[in-house]
């Protein structure tokens, strides 16, 4: 599970914790310079030591973690979270999903004035 000593591709590492979902992600990450160790680029085959600090930009934010510990093998998410030390910023709040009016099924066509209604609720009114 732990490796004890030599070095791991930050690739293989970011994978093993849990940080993307394939390796293959996890090395296009690399390869597009969305993945940093110490404030540099890297290539997928970078190696990581305790101590390095490793930022991934994936799925819309900024991941900043402190290696704790090498992993060569994917391991499950309690032993993948105790290998690394968090320091990412918080998620954005998700966007509350806006209410859309729905017709009652049958009710047919709205009127000239349940558009206009409608309209003015989406945020759509003609001035």
């Amino acid at each position: 599970m732990a490796a004890d000593e030599g070095s791991v591709r930050v690739d293989s590492w970011i994978w093993s914790v849990r940080l993307t979902k394939t390796r293959s992600l996890a090395a296009a990450a690399c390869r597009a310079g969305h993945v940093r160790v110490n404030g540099e680029r890297v290539k997928p085959a970078h190696a990581v030591a305790p101590g390095d600090e490793v930022r991934l930009y994936h799925a819309g934010r900024e991941r900043i973690v402190v290696v704790r510990v090498l992993v060569r093998k994917r391991v499950g998410p309690p032993v993948a979270a105790e290998a690394y030390l968090d320091n990412s910023p918080p998620p954005p709040p998700r966007e509350e999903a806006v209410v859309v009016a729905n017709r009652d099924r049958g009710a047919g066509r709205p009127t000239k004035r349940e558009r206009r209604d409608l309209e003015r609720l989406r945020g759509r009114a003609e001035s």
